[in-house]
Order: structure tokens, then sequence, then C-alpha cells
């Protein structure tokens, strides 16, 4: 298991107080090795901080390590670029240090505004099936939809089989600019999740949401996700990465 505490960071906006904080946990599941990783970054500058969460495809050493390269890469490119430069970035990134075609990844990217907007948008990016939620208080939002199979085939009006969910149809190494997932939220303020599909799949949203909307800390929030999703049949490496943004 690997835990890290992101900063803390506050950040005085005319009346506004900014609080950021947050802590990501990952396990190994019944794999070889955990071939998930994320990172985080702040721009010490801007107060812009970004969040990332990256699953290698396969299991072995090279996924991996794409994991790690392309999550390190992504969260410091996306405080000042943006997510969908972050994971342009991640690309080449992995094209230039890891030209095996085997070490590939997918991964979500999140980028909380700097501090003249507290409580702007949050940017969101990804490729392949890692995924990214927002719980406001109230409502819980899934902001990224799954770049699948059983995803291309459901959204032409088709069922499809149990194996096509976990067949991606982009990749940090295979990715078109115009092919990269882009979400983004009014507000910046709520609880924020991003995760790989050991979580996201394993764990339904009314379970998400019960999970999300405790009053714990975002350790104890990230894990209680991953610990969830492996006591529920969960054999997938599993990653959450939790983070408040409170105002």
């Amino acid at each position: 298991m690997h835990t890290e505490a992101i900063e803390v960071e506050e950040a005085d906006a005319g009346a506004l107080l900014v609080r950021v904080a947050g802590l990501g946990v990952t396990r190994l599941g019944r794999r070889t090795v955990n071939a998930d990783a994320f990172a985080t970054f702040t721009d010490t500058r801007s107060g812009r901080s970004a969040f990332v969460v990256a699953d290698g495809v396969g299991d072995h050493l090279a996924a991996a390590r794409a994991a790690r390269l392309a999550a390190s890469i992504a969260a410091k490119v996306a405080v000042t670029e943006g997510a969908q430069a972050a994971i342009l970035a991640a690309q080449k990134g992995l094209v230039d240090e890891l030209p095996e075609s085997a070490a590939d990844c997918v991964l979500v990217v999140a980028v909380l505004p700097n501090r003249g907007q507290p409580d702007g948008p949050c940017d969101v990016a990804w490729v392949g099936d890692c995924r990214a939620y927002r719980w406001n208080g109230r409502v819980l939002h899934r902001m990224t939809t799954d770049h699948t199979v059983a995803e291309y085939f459901r959204a032409r009006g088709h069922d499809p089989l149990p194996g096509m969910r976990h067949l991606v149809t982009t990749s940090v190494r295979t990715v078109r600019p115009g092919d990269i997932g882009r979400a983004s939220t009014g507000s910046s303020a709520g609880r924020l999740l991003l995760c790989s599909d050991g979580v996201g799949k394993q764990l339904g949203m009314p379970l998400i949401k019960s999970i999300l909307a405790q009053g714990s800390s975002v350790g104890q929030v990230a894990e209680g996700l991953v610990g969830t999703a492996l006591a529920r049949g969960g054999t997938d490496n599993t990653t959450a990465l939790v983070v408040d943004a409170i105002r």
C-alpha cells in the first residue's frame, strides 16, 4: 500500500479563504505489480493545483513505469497549461522516454483554479477508464465517461458484452488530441475523487456517494474507498485520490 498526503494550502483571495487538502491511497490487487499511480503538484506562485490518477495498461513493470511517468509529467504541466495539454505532454514523455509500445497507461487529470479565481471551475481531462467524481454536499456527479468498447456500443443503442467494459479505446500513448475527454465544473468547491477502474467499476454510485459524504478526513475517505473495493471482491489494483476544496 502507498499513501501520500497533499500539501494543505490556504489562499486569502479578498474575503474568501480557500483550503485545499487531499490524500491518495493505492493498493495492489490480485496482480503481479501495482501499475496504478497518482501524482499532485501545486504552483506556489499562482496557487493552482493539479491531481492525476493513472492506470498502466497490463500487468507488468512497463505498465507501472508508464503510469508513474505519465502521472508525474501531467501533474506538473497541468498547473500552467491545463488538463488537456497535460495529457499531450504525458504522451510525449512516454514516447521519448519509454519507447516500448507495452509502456502505456490511461489517466485522469483535474486542475483546481488559481488564487485569483478561488471558486472558479475545475478543469478535467481524461483518456481511458480512470474516473473523476465531484460531491458538492448534496449531489454526486460523475464528470467522466469511460473510453471503452462497452461505452462505444452503449452510446449507439447496443448492449455490450461484460468483458467490453475493460477494453479501453484510448490511452496516453495512442490518443489523438480530439479524442481526449474534457469536462469542467461550475464551482471547484466540494469534494473531488479521482480513481482507477479498480475503485470506480467495483463500487456503484450510491456506495461512492455514501463514502464521500462522510464527514471524515480525506485520508479516511480514500482508505474507505480502496478498502471497500477490495473487500467487495475487487481483484484489480485500486487507487483513490480524494481532494477537499473548502471556502
